[in-house]
């Protein structure tokens, strides 16, 4: 059987070559429909979702416990490991190919099986366990630095020795489309004395990546990078919203907080980790070396493309206000698992961490507003004469991401956010 990976794989379905859906990619997520209400799980190819508990049912897929993909959460697929995990996404890749008959030439289960994507309502793809947001780009690390601390002291001292990381709230974890409330909060500008309590007034985006931990570890224990590794499902795209006037005022001493805590944005499909094994590259060059429990032995960044667009509250189009990529981020996926379960943290199915923004060397590569404006010294022109500091009402944040392959794409679809007044 030919790899799901491998470049020459084509589907039955039409997948136009600029689709981040190819059969290359087979994202899992989870929706429903108008004539079906019930959330289930399903795989994205190209303008379709293939209905995954239509074809358990059918005999076609066997992951073992009848009705793995009938419930509204990913987590007891993820459950059952990897080897279920390279075997399911073999079979429905050998499902969709051009050359293979069985669901090609069966009209009655295709018109059961093959949602087109237009129908498809899409839900939270997986109950988040726990929220770990990291602070993981060193060249936003490095922008932000220079902006509250001077050239100087960019970089805190332990930022190269580990990275660095809050427990953020699973509870507020939405899904792409889910509009956002602004948030409310002290305040307290340098210029003034006391503070007050009130809506936001600095509302940031910050472009991220999310890694959806699929194993649990136990507590007390520690992980090696092929363990850390073996247990990540796969990959979202993240807006981590940010409150940057209530950060400002809360986070002495002990970090973000309420800041953070009212959303986080995720895209609804879940693109696995062996899909983006060929995208695979080595990151920037970590000096000092870091510990021995955080040394990696082979590549662990990825070559994926992420893209922000605003579109203003005002505006009809969306226009583009950064482009950079996963991989300039210091610190690897891998290595931020293995340092979160290095004090012997347990991590469980369903776990998300964040990478924290991830900004490129370039000024256009910048994955904040915070860093695009520089604080609001340089407001971001838009369309039509629009100038934008920080997020307004009405405004709407769109991120996508994709590997680009010759022929075909794996890409994340997109996470969007809308923001509603403070109420």
């Amino acid at each position: 059987m030919l790899h799901p990976n491998d470049p020459t794989l084509r589907s039955f379905i039409d997948v136009d070559p600029s689709s981040d859906f190819s059969i290359q990619n087979l994202p899992y997520g989870v929706f429903s429909t108008a004539a079906n209400l019930t959330p289930r799980v399903g795989v994205a190819i190209g303008d379709y979702v293939l209905d995954l508990w239509e074809l358990e049912q059918d005999c076609r897929l066997d992951v073992g416990p009848l009705g793995v993909f009938s419930g509204a959460s990913l987590n007891p697929f993820m459950a059952l490991g990897p080897k279920v995990w390279t075997r399911t996404r073999a079979r429905i890749s050998e499902l969709l190919r051009q050359d293979h008959p069985e669901l090609r030439d069966n009209e009655e289960l295709r018109s059961r099986a093959l949602v087109p994507m237009r129908d498809a309502r899409l839900h939270l793809p997986f109950t988040v366990s726990g929220y770990t947001d990291f602070y993981s780009s060193k060249e936003h690390a490095t922008n932000v630095g220079v902006m509250f601390r001077g050239k100087d002291n960019a970089l805190q001292p332990n930022w190269l020795h580990m990275p660095i990381a809050y427990n953020g709230r699973a509870s507020t974890v939405v899904v792409s489309g889910t509009k956002v409330k602004r948030p409310r909060g002290q305040l307290k500008p340098p210029n003034v004395d006391a503070p007050s309590f009130g809506p936001c007034k600095r509302l940031d985006f910050e472009l991220e990546m999310g890694v959806v931990i699929g194993q649990p570890s136990p507590m007390g224990g520690m992980l090696t990078e092929q363990q850390a590794e073996e247990m990540i499902f796969g990959f979202v795209l993240l807006n981590d919203w940010s409150a940057r006037d209530i950060q400002q005022w809360e986070y002495v001493p002990l970090g973000p907080f309420l800041a953070k805590a009212f959303a986080t944005s995720i895209s609804p499909w879940v693109v696995t980790r062996e899909a983006l094994e060929p995208f695979r590259l080595k990151g920037p060059e970590q000096e000092p070396a870091p510990l021995d429990y955080l040394r990696q032995n082979k590549p662990q960044n990825y070559d994926v493309a992420l893209d922000v667009s605003l579109r203003a509250a005002s505006a009809n189009a969306p226009a583009g206000i950064s482009r950079t990529n996963f991989k300039y981020m210091y610190w690897s996926s891998v290595q931020q698992l293995m340092h979160h379960a290095s004090s012997g943290c347990a991590m469980n199915v369903g776990d998300l961490l964040g990478s924290g923004t991830i900004s490129g060397p370039e000024k256009n590569q910048r994955g904040s507003l915070l860093e695009i404006s520089w604080n609001g010294t340089e407001p971001v022109e838009l369309p039509g004469g629009v100038k934008r500091s920080f997020l307004e009402d009405g405004d709407s944040l769109v991120m996508r991401g994709w590997c680009q392959a010759d022929g075909y794409r794996v890409g994340f679809g997109e996470v969007e956010g809308t923001i509603l007044p403070a109420e």
